[in-house]
């Protein structure tokens, strides 16, 4: 039986309906080409960097380059005077640079797309005819694609790279975990009631070994927040949402001199975890670091590169470059000599007593006796040397050796692998 034509008529309007998408408006669409002359404030990692006008709040989005024809977009913050330099708290592309003439678009499909001169496309938030009809940079610096009803339909906070922004938060997937800038050889990452800081200690087989586990409540996410004092936000920490932010660990807790609401946390390329807020001075807003999770209070020989590629550290102070003749001075050229050869024959180790390391903290060790522990290191050509627990019989090889930490415990021994001649 045919459908009478009134209701035809409803149907095929519904259809229409359904396929016509909200488009962005001409007015809000953007496209930018990455050329002309650089900005004139001062920037972080004393890059050069072009503004794309996308701006709110001392937050803005840029290029940036450290070296030439190489950019990256990202979000800045900062006043960008000598006092408050812009500093880079999110970045599109970091291990993936483009080049001059590359494009930033934004057209009426609402997909931010950027793309080198030659078209290919380097990175896309993927929201083409997902209902976007506009972008903007929200207060807190959080970058949003947003439909007709005002709702995120992509947005920056949930790509974090090696900050976290007031209102920002970690999650249990770990698919939003902070990754250090540069090597990206440090990663902070969100367990079940504990904060996991890690350090690749070998591309080849993507090795990764934990040197720092902060305990807390943190489940099922964790958000950076600013508590406000008589109106301002003078106190940052981290919490789990339906708790008061009380901070559920005190040692991610400080108190800013200034708006603290505009702050952040950032895990830095040497690995250590740091709060960064502003400080008023006389009519200059100024960065001034507020918290360090490794500080020369208690902890700082723990932090794997304190003491650069191979150094002693001893009450937070690099005391010394180990070798096979002994002690040596320190400098920040301390390196271990690298054995060329697997044959056995052709290294030797020498011990360092009294002395501990990182990953022989949270890290399980092979129950087994010390000369298994050497035959372990022996038999990779990879590994550099081994620490070695008398009281517990346990072992840990290591690929990568850092800094070493000197303690009372004269059953901590490290064995170091050196090249016969």
């Amino acid at each position: 039986m045919a459908l009478p034509s009134h209701i035809l008529t409803l149907l095929s309007l519904s259809l229409l309906i359904s396929l016509v998408r909200p488009q962005v408006d001409p007015s809000q669409q953007l496209q930018f080409l990455n050329r002309g002359d650089f900005g004139y404030s001062k920037v972080e990692y004393g890059a050069s960097y072009r503004d794309v006008g996308v701006i709110r709040n001392h937050f803005r989005l840029c290029f940036f380059n450290t070296t030439p024809n190489a950019y990256t977009l990202a979000i800045g913050i900062g006043t960008g005077t000598s006092d408050s330099i812009i500093r880079w708290i999110w970045q599109a592309n970091p291990q993936n640079p483009v080049h001059e003439e590359a494009s930033l678009s934004f057209g009426p499909e609402g997909n931010l797309v950027l793309a080198q001169p030659d078209g290919r496309v380097i990175w896309q938030t993927n929201t083409e005819n997902k209902g976007v009809i506009g972008l903007t940079m929200n207060e807190n610096g959080n970058l949003v694609l947003f439909d007709d009803g005002g709702w995120p339909v992509w947005q920056s906070f949930d790509f974090p790279t090696d900050t976290l922004l007031v209102g920002q938060s970690l999650t249990l997937n770990g698919s939003n975990k902070l990754v250090s800038r540069d090597n990206g050889l440090y990663t902070l990452t969100l367990e079940p009631n504990r904060l996991v800081l890690s350090h690749l200690i070998s591309r080849s087989n993507n090795k990764t070994v934990v040197y720092n586990v902060i305990e807390g409540r943190f489940n099922p996410s964790t958000t950076f927040y600013a508590v406000k004092d008589q109106g301002t936000a003078t106190q940052l920490g981290l919490a789990t949402p339906g708790l008061r932010p009380e901070f559920p660990y005190k040692q991610f807790l400080a108190r800013a001199r200034f708006n603290a609401s505009q702050s952040f946390l950032r895990l830095d390329a040497d690995g250590n975890v740091r709060i960064y807020t502003f400080d008023f001075k006389v009519r200059f807003l100024a960065w001034e670091v507020t918290f360090e999770l490794f500080n020369r209070g208690n902890n700082e020989c723990w932090l794997p590169s304190r003491c650069g590629e191979f150094g002693l550290c001893e009450d937070n102070q690099c005391v010394a470059c180990p070798s096979g003749l002994g002690l040596l001075g320190w400098s920040k050229g301390c390196k271990v000599k690298k054995v060329k050869s697997c044959d056995p024959k052709t290294f030797r180790y020498y011990r360092l007593g009294g002395v501990d390391h990182y990953m022989t903290k949270y890290n399980v060790g092979v129950a087994v006796g010390e000369s298994k522990c050497r035959g372990l290191c022996s038999g990779d050509c990879k590994c550099l040397g081994y620490f070695y627990d008398k009281s517990r019989f346990k072992c840990w090889i290591s690929y990568e050796l850092g800094t070493l930490v000197k303690v009372s415990d004269s059953k901590k021994v490290a064995y170091i692998k050196t090249p016969n001649v």
